[in-house]
């Protein structure tokens, strides 16, 4: 049996934005550490005022409703796993239709740095994990490893692989 006990905190509403095939990146100032990942969802973004206009426009809705991840008590559910495929250098206009974020955010978020793209396949677990609350800031071990081995493509095999050859 398959399993991680790894992950990742993004934005809640990237995670579902991944894990509903809104978005297939993320943009990061390094390398991964791993080839792959839970996504755990995080929140503070939310309690910031604006926070909607980080988001392009036709997407604010939907950010606004998954703005935060469901949570029992202290610990948050994570629901998605990916895989990081490639990484690649930022180009903004390479990579726009393939995220939610506004472009100004974007540009101001990789200004004078040197931004990684990650091109992530990402997989919807068979069943949710409860997750402890885990004060690491970026990467986050899990007590218990959860397995991934059920774990179904967001993506048809089709839709990712045309994904892939426009990056």
């Amino acid at each position: 049996m398959e399993t991680i006990n790894r992950s990742i905190k993004e934005w809640n509403a990237i995670v579902e934005a991944l894990g509903q095939g809104k978005q297939s990146i993320i943009i990061r100032n390094y390398n991964p550490a791993h080839e792959d990942f839970l996504l755990y969802p995080t929140w503070s973004y939310s309690r910031r005022d604006g926070y909607l206009s980080k988001f392009k426009q036709e997407s604010r809705e939907f950010v606004e409703k998954n703005a935060l991840p469901k949570k029992v008590g202290e610990k948050t559910e994570i629901k998605y796993c990916a895989k990081v495929i490639k990484v690649i250098p930022t180009s903004i206009n390479k990579i726009n239709k393939y995220h939610i974020w506004d472009n100004n955010h974007v540009k101001e978020y990789i200004k004078q740095k040197k931004a990684k793209t990650w091109v992530l396949r990402v997989y919807r677990l068979k069943k949710p994990y409860i997750a402890e609350k885990n004060p690491a800031m970026i990467y986050a071990n899990l007590k218990n490893g959860i397995n991934i081995e059920d774990a179904t493509p967001v993506l048809t095999d089709l839709k990712f692989k045309g994904i892939i050859e426009s990056l």
